[in-house]
């Protein structure tokens, strides 16, 4: 296929606002080539609308590198798309055949309220990050990497729960739209460091409880959340925030 001859049908979630209700729009948009972004993708998209005197289709988007967790997508039923391990402004067109449908909505949870169209309200997770995700204490300058002694396992376990982005396709991926994976994940990259020893006790009771004043829902352990993470965060660190649950109720109890 040579460059720019894709052509595709577009089925958008349009709407206004929270408070309206929305439904399913189609475009065609022909074009499009195989190594665009599915980002860029849209940006020809709204173009195209501009064009026709339409109103363009409002998503999210920030650094469109895979970091930001901006660029919240659910395509062809699947959180940022068919690929595994890649945020939707890292998938390419040439995911895609010439002539497909694709299925575009915003994530589909209760303590997600959609604001227009594709974004979402994602603030409960800003919220539950300042109820504890945080070190308080004053750590100073930065030290050499071998000053503090952390063994290579929990070194590499914390890295790769600070590798989750916050970018919520967790809870779209979730049957209750549970939050326990990203919740789990900020947990787990303060527990394992000696930098987050210090509120370590009461940490995972003040982010599960606001977690819950959001909204979210429970886990069921499907596993749907991990399998759809953009960044792969292991299911494992669930287990390690019900550990560490435990742990404040019975300290905080004990006290």
């Amino acid at each position: 296929m040579s460059a720019g001859n894709m052509r595709l049908t577009l089925k958008v979630w349009r709407q206004s606002n929270t408070d309206t209700q929305g439904g399913f729009e189609s475009y065609n948009l022909d074009g499009v080539s195989p190594d665009m972004s599915f980002l860029e993708m849209f940006d020809i998209l709204n173009e195209q609308l501009i064009e026709e005197n339409k109103e363009p289709v409002a998503f999210d988007h920030d650094c469109r590198e895979g970091i930001c967790g901006m660029c919240s997508m659910f395509i062809n039923g699947q959180p940022h798309g068919p690929l595994k391990g890649v945020t939707t402004c890292q998938l390419h067109m040439r995911s895609f055949q010439d002539g497909d449908t694709i299925t575009v909505e915003p994530w589909r949870a209760g303590a997600f309220p959609v604001i227009k169209d594709l974004v979402v309200d994602r603030d409960g997770f800003d919220r539950i990050i300042s109820a504890g995700g945080f070190v308080s204490v004053n750590t100073g300058n930065a030290q050499d990497a071998n000053n503090l002694p952390i063994a290579k396992e929990d070194a590499d376990d914390a890295f790769s729960a600070a590798a989750c982005i916050g970018c919520g396709a967790c809870v779209a991926a979730c049957k209750n739209a549970s939050a326990m994976l990203f919740v789990s994940a900020k947990i787990s990259q303060l527990a394992l460091l000696p930098q987050g020893q210090a509120e370590r006790s009461i940490r995972a009771e003040k982010m599960v409880a606001q977690m819950d004043a959001e909204g979210f829902g429970n886990c069921t352990n499907t596993h749907a959340c991990s399998a759809e993470c953009p960044k792969e965060i292991s299911f494992e660190n669930i287990a390690r925030m019900n550990r560490e649950y435990l742990g404040a109720k019975v300290s905080s109890k004990a006290v």
